[in-house]
């Protein structure tokens, strides 16, 4: 005997409970709100730390704290600077993802962050997810410099020159996995070139050596390279930019240059640990970009080479997203991994 198939009916919820579940939908919404104005009216209620992972003193460290020097009278506490180095800077950047996510701790953040999401296959939190972005405070173009005595005078002819000469030349980087090893990879990649890569313990020791010739060539950033160029200790080819930059205005850009691809710029931004409410990050990105605006801020800034960018959360988080999947890329083509 064939089997009768019944249609299947929905759960009816019983009448008399309907009105209950209606209700309990309707408080917890109505709480969901209350919550989010209340965050919105007393956040903050405490200082807030802006943690930097790398030594006072540099650049990441002076940008946070004119930014958050500049950023307190708007959010109305004080903001504390607190320097959390070591592990090149994962200790820092671990102990901010662990941090209450309440907005009263910022993660300082640069390129090396991104650099490293490619590199370090056993971060301590996921790169991508571990952080939400506030804003992408500055930024400043890196520089191609090479030693006044090499017989290059423009971008073209130093590549003709390693092309002629493979495996001869050196370009100095600040460590293994820095800004400065990877814009030398990015570098022999495009322009096509077979160098050989000596890192050093930091920007000062490679500097040192490439103006004594003991090394060629260096990818910086502009900041670092900037007083060597002024004393003519070193020869700028190339601004590692879309545009020339205003402090450097006749050396000519990636594109002028005839290496269109070879775009790197350094930037500092700040971001909170991972369930940070909405509301704190957007008091927090309209504060800190009304901080960079300030012309005191902007004068500052200028100082050491940088541009205010003061972007949305939306767009730092793009940011991130595609310098992480840039230097992975690089990373994996020249076989760099660290531990």
């Amino acid at each position: 005997m064939p089997t009768r198939r019944v249609a299947a009916r929905p759960l009816a919820v019983p009448f008399r409970l309907a009105g209950p579940l209606r209700l309990a939908a309707a408080v917890a919404g109505l709480l969901v709100a209350v919550a989010a104005v209340a965050t919105a009216q007393t956040f903050p209620s405490r200082p807030i730390t802006f943690v930097v992972p790398f030594a006072p003193g540099g650049s990441t460290d002076t940008v946070a704290r004119i930014v958050s020097q500049a950023a307190g009278p708007g959010l109305g506490v004080p903001t504390v600077v607190e320097n959390r180095t070591g592990g090149a800077g994962v200790i820092g950047w671990g102990a901010a993802a662990r941090a209450a996510p309440d907005g009263h701790t910022l993660l300082t953040l640069e390129m090396s962050y991104t650099i490293a999401a490619g590199l370090m296959p056993s971060l301590p939190f996921d790169p991508l997810k571990g952080f939400v972005q506030v804003t992408t405070a500055v930024e400043n173009p890196h520089v191609m410099v090479v030693n006044p005595k090499l017989p290059a005078h423009t971008l073209g002819e130093l590549i003709a020159l390693f092309k002629a000469n493979p495996g001869k030349y050196f370009f100095g980087s600040g460590g293994n996995g820095t800004n400065t090893h990877m814009g030398g990879e990015l570098f022999k990649s495009l322009a096509g070139v077979d160098l050989v890569h000596v890192p050093y313990r930091g920007a000062g020791a490679v500097l040192q050596d490439l103006v004594a010739g003991q090394v060629q060539v260096l990818v910086t950033s502009l900041p670092t390279a900037l007083p060597l160029i002024q004393s003519g200790q070193l020869r700028p080819l190339m601004v590692a930019s879309e545009t020339r930059s205003p402090v450097l205005p006749d050396v000519p850009a990636a594109g002028e240059a005839g290496l269109p691809g070879m775009v790197m710029k350094f930037w500092v931004g700040f971001a909170a640990p991972a369930g940070t409410p909405p509301a704190a990050i957007e008091r927090l990105n309209r504060d800190i970009v009304a901080a960079l605006a300030l012309p005191d801020t902007k004068r500052r800034l200028a100082e050491l080479g940088m541009e205010p960018v003061g972007n949305t959360p939306a767009e730092a988080q793009r940011l991130i997203e595609a310098e992480i999947a840039r230097w992975s890329g690089i990373a994996k083509g020249a076989g760099i991994t660290l531990q």
